[in-house]
């Protein structure tokens, strides 16, 4: 706990460092950009905010334990504070690319703000238990809510002549089917993208085989990235106009 408080004490705030610059910094800007700015220092300071809290709750809950400090217990909070720097990220061009594992192989994590004490994985392997194949969808039903916690944030913030969400795609699914059976065929994948992209809307299966790398190969294209022909096993290109 003591080193906790001396770490927050050296690393408060990010934006306390930059004050003098943000200061020189305004006049100069119009009025728009001076709004953008400002939007821009509130989030990173709400993430601060959430981020301190953090930090004190885990100081409070495990004094003893050595672990990194500032991790939130509750999944969907961790999840929504990586969303919201991610957010950030782009937002500054600090990169236009991110992958986020929301839940790794062999996941032993136990979703208590569900009520379950059972790690995911071996929910996953369910042995078709009803009770433990509707643990399994109110876990992924947590997940994709927030997954549209972040499309939401892309949503509403501002790039160029759109938002965020219209020059971003997003990829959302996982590398099997039946986690039961350990099937990587048939995936499920939820494709996110504005309408700079081209990609149409609706839902699309393509014929048994077609390798997830299609897709991968085929946003490449999308995202402007040159002089890819091929990438892992992939066969070519998807038909993205395929109803």
């Amino acid at each position: 706990s003591a080193e906790r408080r001396a770490q927050l004490e050296r690393q408060r705030s990010i934006l306390d460092l930059v004050a003098d610059d943000v200061k020189r910094l305004s006049p100069g800007l119009g009025s728009t950009d001076r709004a953008k700015l400002t939007e821009y220092l509130e989030s990173v300071r709400d993430i601060e905010r959430r981020i301190t809290v953090a930090e004190e709750q885990s100081g409070r809950e495990l004094p003893s334990f050595e672990r990194p400090a500032g991790i939130p217990t509750v999944f969907s909070d961790h999840v929504k504070l990586m969303f919201d720097l991610q957010v950030l990220a782009w937002q500054t061009d600090m990169t236009r690319m991110t992958t986020f594992m929301m839940g790794r192989e062999q996941n032993t994590r136990s979703y208590k703000e569900l009520g379950y004490s059972e790690a995911y994985h071996a929910l996953s392997h369910h042995q078709y238990d009803p009770a433990k194949i509707l643990k399994v969808q109110q876990i992924d039903l947590l997940h994709v809510k927030c997954l549209a916690y972040f499309i939401n944030k892309l949503r509403n913030t501002a790039d160029g002549d759109g938002t965020l969400l219209d020059h971003s795609m997003v990829v959302y699914g996982g590398a099997l089917s039946d986690g039961n059976l350990h099937l990587y065929t048939n995936l499920p994948l939820l494709l996110v993208a504005g309408g700079t992209t081209g990609f149409r809307a609706g839902h699309v299966r393509y014929p048994s085989g077609t390798p997830m790398t299609n897709l991968l190969l085929t946003m490449l294209d999308k995202a402007g990235v040159p002089h890819v022909d091929r990438l892992g096993d992939s066969t070519g290109r998807l038909d993205v106009n395929i109803a």
